[in-house]
């Protein structure tokens, strides 16, 4: 987009084009990301509760004890001394706060759902995601993490990855409030409901915010310059 029509990503009409071609050009560059990194549900609930304000690296060495102790199923959580738990989870950092955390989920689905955490992924999304919500230690963007890479159902991920590429592309509609909430619906009301779409869009932008667009942009060799507010206004620097 550029400085000459940064407008044009500031009308609405235009917003579905502009992600949609935000989404080519990453997919392109970086292919398929095969996100989530883990091995089924399981996997993906256990990890995103682990990757609160942890890296991914610290993540896997946690699920690694988990496996090795033994402790790989909510089952075995639920029924896990909350110390015990804590000191099989400690590289993932906060471990007694997301000890307590996997307690809880674990919990609700003993409770709930007799232990099926199929059963509970089988829900309709909107159900779904007030339920996960409702449970201690499940904030917006771990839910949807749950949402999309567990239960399969399109729940738009975001993050300060995703929120730093939008506020960098200028195309956030005027007026929009700095909100988890606020920024999921830009993507949502304007992309077709496809979870596989989301859950390759999210991992997308995760990567170009790692390897690109990190806290100085290295907008010289991004993919989406052309199109970008804050890329269009290096041009010639």
């Amino acid at each position: 987009m550029g400085n000459g029509d940064s407008s044009q990503a500031q009308d609405p009409l235009g917003i579905p084009a502009v992600l949609e071609m935000v989404y080519s050009r990453l997919y392109r560059e970086y292919g398929p990301q095969h996100w989530w990194p883990g091995d089924g549900p399981l996997d993906v609930v256990i990890g995103a509760i682990l990757t609160q304000s942890a890296a991914w690296r610290n993540v896997e060495m946690a699920l690694a004890n988990l496996k090795g102790a033994g402790c790989w199923s909510l089952d075995t959580i639920h029924r896990k001394p909350q110390d015990e738990l804590a000191a099989i989870i400690r590289p993932s950092g906060y471990f007694n706060a997301k000890a307590r955390k996997l307690k809880a989920f674990a919990a609700h689905i003993t409770s709930n759902y007799a232990g099926h955490l199929d059963r509970f992924l089988a829900l309709d999304l909107a159900p779904l995601r007030e339920e996960l919500l409702s449970i201690h230690g499940i904030g917006p963007e771990t839910a949807d993490d749950i949402i999309l890479y567990a239960a399969e159902k399109p729940s738009f991920v975001i993050d300060s990855y995703t929120r730093r590429i939008v506020a960098r592309l200028g195309i956030t509609p005027e007026g929009m409030p700095d909100t988890y909430d606020a920024h999921q619906a830009l993507f949502q009301r304007n992309l077709a409901p496809d979870s596989k779409m989301f859950n390759e869009y999210h991992a997308l932008l995760d990567r170009h915010a790692k390897e690109t667009c990190a806290k100085v942009p290295g907008c010289s060799r991004c993919c989406l310059r052309e199109m970008c507010a804050t890329g269009g206004a290096t041009a010639g620097s």
